[in-house]
């Protein structure tokens, strides 16, 4: 059986789905799996995270990887697509996020191709796109099944695409060794940071977390926040942090290829979204022990975090004012942190990718026996 993991690029730095594209394929690989991968990236692009020897990349060079595409580019990355799968004939191609799967729809009408569209957003990502929601609708109603990053998440999707999703959950990897639970040092972190990883985009709220600590930052100066990746919002939030009173302690890093140092260097993990899918990074943070504190209504955050367990869930009209005092109370506190920390790793054990890659064989033999999968 072989199979076809398509995703918009793999070149692109800091991405979650990517680099949960390249460990759960490579492990397939490893398992000697007949897997294959098939991106719109230029011919000679080098994956951002790493893939395993052997592994075959088909770099289809169509479309603007960098920006949405357009009509014509979108035509181009369909046509590349349909190629692909006339000439590598794969049993199930897997597409990863909307811009994976609906072209992988539609080039794949009319074919013996089965198709999995693999969703790894929130619905909430859609209400202001509506013409992505159409296409994402209409290849999740076409495909032979979806999947979604956990069950909260399936839930928040209208009934019709519901029924066709069944959860299949992302392993976490915390760095390039391997394994969030291989070869980790679980004490508290050497440094007084308060750590956040994630793109630099609206649904990720990181303005929130520069007020939050731009409000406490002046009763704690042994403390640091350090915000680890890119994106669209990158130059306003670095305006943001310039404009506080306490800039020398506010660290915007870009995307950092090995983040283990950086999750074991911090004290705290502050995830301020407004709404996530599954929340690679977070998982990644309470796998090395560390504290994590997010927002009791967002999708994703609220499934890793156990409030009082595992880490903090704060909510309130004032969203500034609510992550302010949750963050107050983890820097004052060593054993606070201390007792959240420990619960950590063995909270998210389930999200191991040995486990993880046995539900995605178990996934992909069902639908290429044409059978319904539960769960």
């Amino acid at each position: 059986m072989k199979v076809l993991f398509v995703i918009k690029s793999l070149a692109l730095q800091g991405g979650g789905a990517e680099r949960v594209l390249g460990a759960v394929s490579s492990e397939l690989w490893n398992r000697r799996q007949e897997v294959e991968i098939a991106t719109f990236d230029r011919p000679g692009a080098e994956s951002f995270y790493p893939l395993c020897e052997g592994l075959q990349w088909s770099r289809l060079g169509v479309g603007d990887i960098k920006h949405s595409t357009g009509p014509m580019g979108f035509i181009r990355q369909i046509l590349a697509l349909r190629a692909l799968l006339r000439r590598h004939r794969p049993a199930i191609a897997v597409g990863f996020m909307h811009s994976g799967f609906v072209p992988l729809w539609l080039a794949a009408t009319g074919l013996r191709t089965k198709v999995i569209a693999s969703e790894h957003i929130s619905f909430d990502h859609y209400r202001t796109r509506p013409l992505q929601g159409l296409l994402m609708r209409q290849a999740i109603l076409s495909a032979d099944l979806a999947t979604a990053v956990s069950a909260g998440v399936r839930e928040g999707f209208p009934e019709a695409i519901r029924q066709r999703m069944t959860v299949v959950q992302n392993p976490v990897i915390a760095w390039s060794e391997g394994s969030a639970f291989a070869g980790v040092d679980l004490e508290p972190g050497s440094e007084n940071i308060i750590l956040s990883v994630g793109r630099l985009e609206p649904q990720k709220d990181h303005r929130t977390l520069v007020a939050a600590f731009d409000r406490i930052a002046a009763r704690s100066p042994d403390w640091k926040l350090r915000i680890v990746g890119d994106g669209a919002l990158a130059t306003d939030l670095m305006r943001a942090a310039e404009s506080s009173a306490h800039a020398d302690r506010i660290e915007l890093t870009g995307t950092i290829r090995d983040i283990g140092p950086q999750y074991r260097r911090a004290k705290i993990f502050a995830m301020p979204s407004l709404y996530e899918s599954f929340g690679l990074v977070t998982a990644e943070a309470l796998a090395t022990g560390m504290p994590a504190i997010g927002f009791r209504d967002c999708p994703g955050t609220n499934e890793l975090i156990v409030d009082g367990v595992n880490g903090l869930l704060v909510d309130g009209d004032d969203r500034v004012a609510a992550l302010a005092a949750g963050l107050e109370r983890l820097m004052a506190s060593p054993e606070l942190r201390s007792k959240l920390g420990a619960a950590g790793p063995k909270s998210v054990e389930r999200f191991s990718l040995g486990s993880v890659v046995d539900r995605w064989e178990e996934v992909l033999q069902a639908t290429n026996r044409g059978e319904r999968v539960s769960g």
